[in-house]
């Protein structure tokens, strides 16, 4: 069975450990640099096993070494977000977490496939791939399966259906400015727009840009963790199962979608190879406007990084 390693063991990190323990696809490695904290936590996790039925080995570990043999490398640690601040802020204490935790992976699982879910998350997804080194396909964020199921809960919430009935596509970054295309909102296969007046459309559209700040307001000491550790689950759920599912993540870009040398989000297919199609829409030109806009914001922060 593959092995999937988790890099802190906060909130979201035991989360997306939990989640995927309960799909039973893969062997989880905790790691947290506090002594104890990653260990303890898996144990939390694998007495629940006989409970809930899981039958796979969960890890914990201060040391780094302990990721030898990851078919997959999460990096969910850093800061997170207080009330009243942006995901930007983030950066510059963030980017060095990113920076020693690369430098372990390429130690110790250079074959394995990156997602990084620090914040801010599409620009620190770009600087992973440069730093490490890897194939840009084999180095993607988490940011876009979880706005994707935050825009189909708010749509099934409006209409009274099951959020499983509901599909959507989020495009660019994870930020105030991410692109959430109307008729890609589809219930049943049938486009949102036909289905809801666009002042509704509009208002699904802006919930689910702040939905995180929304929980965060909410809950004043923390983030969100159930949502994100979810969507980490997915992710990775495709990628260990080789189940060439289509999802959103943060892509690097060398050309697709006319843009070079910067991180979007976009719909790709996963699989064992990790991103294995960079889907390119028909996007209208509303769209590729907004998406140009979330693509400055990113870029600028890209250069910021000097890489």
């Amino acid at each position: 069975m593959d092995k999937v390693s988790i890099i802190g063991s906060g909130n979201v990190g035991v989360s997306a450990a939990f989640y995927l323990a309960e799909k039973g696809v893969a062997n989880i490695m905790l790691i947290d640099i506090a002594e104890g904290k990653a260990k303890g936590s898996a144990l939390d996790l694998a007495e629940a096993s006989p409970l809930r039925g899981y039958d796979i080995s969960i890890d914990g570990s201060s040391d780094f070494k302990d990721i030898k043999g990851s078919k997959v490398v999460v990096i969910a640690a850093g800061k997170v977000r207080k009330p009243n601040t942006l995901r930007l802020e983030l950066l510059d204490d963030n980017v060095k977490v990113v920076d020693s935790i690369i430098e372990q992976i390429k130690k110790y699982a250079p074959k394995s496939i990156i997602i990084v879910l620090s914040e801010p998350v599409t620009a620190l997804t770009y600087y992973a791939w440069k730093k490490s080194g890897f194939d840009r396909l084999k180095v993607m964020g988490m940011a876009g399966k979880l706005d994707t199921t935050r825009v189909c809960e708010y749509t099934a919430e409006e209409l009274g259906v099951t959020p499983v009935e509901v599909s959507a596509i989020v495009l660019g970054g994870h930020h105030k400015f991410m692109v959430i295309p109307p008729d890609f909102v589809r219930v049943c296969g049938i486009p949102v727009t036909e289905l809801l007046p666009k002042t509704k459309i509009k208002k699904i559209i802006s919930d689910a840009r702040e939905a995180g700040t929304t929980v965060l307001s909410l809950l004043k000491s923390q983030t969100s963790m159930y949502s994100p550790g979810a969507a980490i689950a997915e992710t990775v759920e495709a990628i260990v199962t080789d189940s060439k599912a289509i999802m959103c993540v943060p892509t690097c870009l060398e050309g697709e979608y006319d843009y070079k040398a910067t991180c979007l989000g976009v719909p790709v297919q996963l699989g064992k190879n990790g991103i294995e199609k960079i889907i390119e829409l028909e996007l209208s030109l509303q769209i590729k406007e907004e998406l140009q806009t979330s693509a400055d914001v990113i870029k600028k922060t890209i250069e910021s990084l000097g890489i």
